[in-house]
């Protein structure tokens, strides 16, 4: 394929639906909607950080339910098994042989509730899903469907009985956001729209597996000059010589903010990035790739800040795109 054949439109429309149907539950948050609709395309995984009740099951809910996708949430705790996230395999004595049964990270679009609660060994297991596309039970190695997506939360302010996630699985996930706490209005809007009864409850899926492999597929052909990716460079060798951060954003985080700033580009209707893409997208996807040098609290807060703080130091290209 080439780049006069990519069809931007199937983009915004496939946005549009995405906004459309998921608002009828969620109110507002749209920015933080069109960049997991930017890591679904980039076929990436989201890490929600919020305190409860912000509204992320539902979000993971109504997105499921609007791509038509099978959908599985996990409760993570200590005493969760890798076999519990992967399946088994059982004697069927009717059958007289073993048989598999699926688990739940079999499924489409997964919701990987409080993932920090969960062991080491649970969580590796969860690691081998998101960047193989496969499980392993028992020696044998199972693909995952397509598309396949791991929507995690974990709770930022509640330690108790958490294993903190690794830097390997950290890097894994494509994004990392926050919804926060809703505006007045919009959390008045809220009492109004669940007065009665909940709208996810009739909410249908809008979206067919055809629209979502075009945009998977294609989106890789929208233009990136060389100027934006020695901009992107430029950012990633910033978070490495920064004089607090301990460790920079690995290559996979350059390979990420090039992919997200190309799903941004396209579904704004645009075959070619742009600088504010890239800046668009940064601090979703570097700022749980870096390490930092001193522990002091609220380490999610301040690499945000540092990789801000990067964002307006460096110089972004000048040139018309």
């Amino acid at each position: 394929m080439k780049k006069a054949d990519l069809n931007i439109e199937k983009f915004i429309e496939f946005k549009n639906k995405v906004h459309n149907n998921v608002g009828k539950v969620i109110i507002g948050k749209e920015d933080k909607i069109d960049k997991i609709i930017v890591a679904f395309i980039a076929s990436g995984h989201v890490l929600l950080e919020d305190v409860p009740g912000t509204g992320k099951t539902k979000l993971a809910k109504a997105f499921a339910a609007t791509l038509n996708c099978s959908f599985k949430r996990i409760q993570f705790t200590p005493d969760l098994l890798p076999s519990d996230l992967t399946g088994i395999y059982f004697y069927n004595q009717k059958e007289l042989d073993f048989q598999f049964k699926k688990g739940p990270i079999l499924s489409e679009f997964v919701l990987a509730d409080e993932i920090n609660r969960a062991t080491p060994r649970t969580q590796s297991a969860l690691l081998e899903a998101m960047e193989e596309r496969q499980v392993t039970v028992e020696g044998n190695t199972i693909k995952l469907s397509k598309p396949f997506f791991v929507m995690a939360t974990e709770n930022p302010v509640e330690q108790y009985g958490t294993f903190p996630l690794p830097e390997a699985q950290l890097d894994r996930f494509f994004l990392k956001l926050s919804l926060g706490y809703p505006e007045f209005l919009e959390e008045k809007a809220i009492l109004d729209r669940f007065i009665q009864n909940d709208p996810l409850e009739k909410l249908e899926g809008i979206i067919g597996k055809e629209e979502i492999s075009y945009v998977q597929e294609n989106y890789i052909y929208v233009e990136v000059k060389d100027s934006i990716k020695e901009y992107i460079l430029n950012i990633i060798e910033s978070t490495r010589s920064h004089r607090d951060i301990h460790l920079g954003a690995s290559p996979r985080g350059s390979l990420a903010l090039m992919k997200g700033a190309q799903g941004y580009a396209a579904i704004n209707g645009r075959d070619y990035v742009i600088p504010e893409d890239v800046k668009t997208m940064a601090i979703s996807i570097l700022s749980h790739r870096i390490i930092l040098k001193s522990s002091l609290g609220g380490e999610s807060h301040r690499a945000k800040g540092i990789i801000e703080e990067i964002l307006n130091t460096v110089e972004s290209p000048l040139e018309k795109i």
